[in-house]
């Protein structure tokens, strides 16, 4: 009963936000008045057909790869099932990492073409892309090695520790997620992001001057202000924070510190600044972890049928959890983009605080906008269910009033 309940109640949610996604996507949408203060018309009615592309292609690849599971469970998982136990002779995790690595091959497979096309060639028709696609292709495959690695070390730990403690592995699971999270937050921006791009310390004395100058405000230490080498792949703008501890960076675009004014990048470094100030990775990994849990406890109920006799769980179990958490994300993500804004709300404010400068605050929405083809007043239920920042427009009005 609690298993339909939790099926149910998934399954009607997924619906309703799909259909309203849809319906807000192909329904032309009105713009805010006060965007005309800062864009042309032509402006705002490309970035809104940019942003619509994407948003179909978003949606598409999802419901693809919902579709996808499902027929694959109704119609050869258990066939997939027999497969991998009779080829490894009912060894457990042998036959759980088969059924693993055949299903992340089928669901690699479904979603490549939508990746290369939003990748590589969408921004190469709209012009943002500076990327061959040979160097495409090279992320694409490191990315993915490194997926399969990291995936199904994961998944033999996770069937493991089901045989080990039958009915308490949920709460294993979930605290060893949780731990992954905290880590994540330390090695990812040191070991994986070089991978992927070069890092070096900014050496602009203007903005150094100005980091310090921000962080002695906001009584915080920044360990370090990197510029990243995004214009060998792209040309749009953007800024981040990552870690914890010791182990605070800023990362600015090299294409944001080449083509906004001093005055803008320090809007920038004062946004994320704000975010430090204010705690708000510790919150955000804090939230993910009580979500984390509770997640993990409905989907202990959702496989109470899916046991073994001699112990652990059947390796069709890993298709069913991959549906749970694929539904699960999607139906949660307006809680948790709800969060977020509020989040990047409070930055903005503390930004302007911190510069006194509300004009270079405004200006560096507006040209960021610019760069990257931003729905500067999109759908409010789009806002509402997937954007993790808030419209440029309600950040502006936040900023000004």
């Amino acid at each position: 009963m609690v298993k339909k309940v939790i099926w149910g109640v998934i399954a009607v949610l997924t619906l309703v936000f799909v259909i309203l996604y849809i319906y807000n996507v192909i329904t032309p949408s009105s713009i805010d008045a006060g965007a005309y203060k800062y864009f042309l018309d032509e402006e705002l009615r490309t970035a809104q057909t940019y942003q619509s592309i994407n948003r179909l292609i978003y949606i598409s690849a999802f419901l693809i790869k919902v579709l996808v599971l499902a027929w694959f469970l109704i119609s050869h998982a258990d066939t997939l099932q027999r497969w991998s136990v009779n080829l490894t002779n009912s060894n457990y995790l042998l036959s759980i990492l088969i059924f693993f690595l055949a299903m992340w091959v089928i669901l690699r497979a479904v979603s490549l073409p939508f990746s290369l096309y939003s990748g590589y060639y969408l921004q190469h028709q709209w012009g943002f892309s500076t990327q061959a696609l040979s160097g495409w292709w090279s992320d694409y495959i490191k990315g993915a090695g490194l997926d399969l690695v990291l995936s199904g070390l994961g998944v033999i730990l996770l069937f493991w520790s089901m045989k080990k403690w039958p009915n308490g592995w949920w709460l294993t699971a979930a605290i060893f997620v949780s731990v992954w999270i905290v880590i994540q937050s330390y090695l990812w921006p040191v070991l994986v992001n070089p991978l992927f791009n070069k890092f070096e310390p900014v050496k602009n004395p203007e903005i150094i001057e100005s980091v310090e100058g921000l962080a002695e405000k906001a009584g915080i230490t920044v360990e370090e202000i990197l510029i990243m080498d995004a214009s060998i792949r792209t040309k749009k703008s953007n800024a981040y924070f990552a870690g914890l501890g010791g182990s605070k960076r800023i990362v600015l675009y090299d294409n944001l510190v080449n083509r906004h004014s001093i005055d803008e990048v320090e809007a920038v470094v004062a946004h994320e600044i704000a975010h430090w100030k204010h705690g708000h990775i510790i919150k955000g990994i804090t939230y993910g972890v009580i979500g984390n849990l509770i997640l993990w406890l409905l989907l202990f109920n959702i496989l109470s049928g899916y046991r073994l006799p001699e112990g652990g769980y059947m390796p069709k179990a890993w298709a069913i959890m991959l549906m749970f958490f694929l539904l699960a994300s999607f139906v949660t993500s307006p809680l948790q983009n709800i969060v977020s804004r509020r989040m990047e709300y409070q930055a903005d404010s503390t930004a302007v605080q911190l510069t006194q400068n509300p004009e270079a605050n405004v200006n560096l929405l507006v040209n960021l906008a610019k760069d990257n083809l931003s729905d500067v007043s999109p759908p409010p239920y789009i806002e509402w269910f997937s954007h993790s920042h808030p419209s440029i427009m309600h950040r502006i009005k936040n900023i000004t009033n």
